[in-house]
């Protein structure tokens, strides 16, 4: 054999050779997991999951937790997460600047498919009411979540304290914002008078910690909160696409992954889309109109311009519902 035909039986044996292996190679997936309390607690919580997912699909699995919310957000954004588990606050943000895409929700241990915000007290709190609170404001402490949280930001926001025209931040002797579980742990150890917490994470407390769930009183709750989000971006491949959602629409079927389930406080994942961040979107439209209706400072020609503006947003989101129905 001369040496040109030698060259060329190496030069195909090595570009087989490199194709079989890239092929053997799994995508590599990273899955972002909002930081609803501490990350060695959500990674025990979570890794069967994710180990079922890595071997049912074949994907190479790894979960992403960031400090807050919205570092998961910017990992999805900058295509370092390619699906995660999200709060339809974060959600919003993943959609509209992360090139992100609702494909599923959870549904709660209980077969509903949301869950609520709450305000806790200590059980032992002279604090009874909302009034209660409200009265005594200047002189309580009170934790808040993140403010990419739906159900410890945004949903309070508007239904408890924009209610009521207050403003936390400004008007409690002091305002402090946390993950679900640090909060929950902080009422009970009397390091904050109230918080506003998710329902499910009392849950999950209640699974982890039952004597210190038993230490909380609830005193609001909220009305219904579609239940959490999962999020891939959109420009996934089919073949991925298709091996998350099937694997997630699946999930929960034999009682070992009910048990694994029951310890995120869920039951199953159904199939969802974008659609579901519709009424938290007229929640934020609806806390952004009160804002500027309050706003003093603004004249009466650029309040009217930008009330008009969110009244017309907010008129294409509600023919967005009646279309959907």
């Amino acid at each position: 054999m001369n040496r040109r035909a030698t060259l060329l039986v190496l030069a195909t044996t090595a570009s087989l050779w490199l194709n079989q292996h890239a092929h053997a190679q799994p995508r590599e997936l990273q899955m972002g997991i909002i930081a609803t309390e501490s990350s060695a607690n959500l990674k025990t919580a979570w890794q069967p999951l994710l180990d079922d997912l890595q071997k049912q699909t074949g994907l190479k699995v790894t979960a992403f937790f960031a400090p807050d919310y919205g570092g998961v957000v910017e990992g999805m954004r900058f295509n370092k997460v390619h699906v995660a588990w999200m709060g339809n606050k974060s959600g919003m943000e993943a959609v509209d600047r992360a090139n992100g895409e609702v494909f599923a929700k959870v549904v709660q241990h209980d077969g509903t498919e949301g869950y609520y915000g709450v305000l806790i007290a200590h059980k032992d709190s002279a604090l009874k009411t909302v009034d209660d609170v409200l009265k005594n404001r200047a002189n309580l402490t009170v934790g808040m979540g993140d403010v990419n949280s739906t159900s410890g930001n945004l949903v309070p926001g508007y239904y408890l304290w924009g209610h009521h025209k207050v403003d936390p931040a400004k008007e409690f002797k002091r305002a402090m914002r946390a993950n679900h579980e640090s909060n929950i742990l902080s009422v009970v150890n009397k390091q904050l008078d109230v918080a506003t917490v998710a329902s499910d994470g009392i849950e999950r407390m209640k699974i982890k910690m039952p004597e210190k769930a038993a230490e909380l009183r609830e005193i609001w709750r909220s009305p219904l909160i579609p239940s959490d989000p999962l999020v891939w971006r959109k420009d996934l491949d089919a073949d991925t696409k298709k091996k998350l959602r099937d694997f997630f629409l699946a999930y929960g079927k034999d009682a070992r992954e009910k048990d694994i389930l029951k310890t995120l406080t869920w039951s199953a994942f159904v199939a969802s889309s974008n659609h579901q961040l519709t009424p938290m979107r007229q929640l934020e439209l609806a806390r952004e109109r009160s804002k500027v209706e309050a706003d003093a400072a603004l004249s009466a020609d650029d309040k009217a311009k930008k009330l008009k503006d969110i009244d017309q947003r907010l008129a294409d989101l509600s023919r967005q519902v009646a279309s959907a129905k």
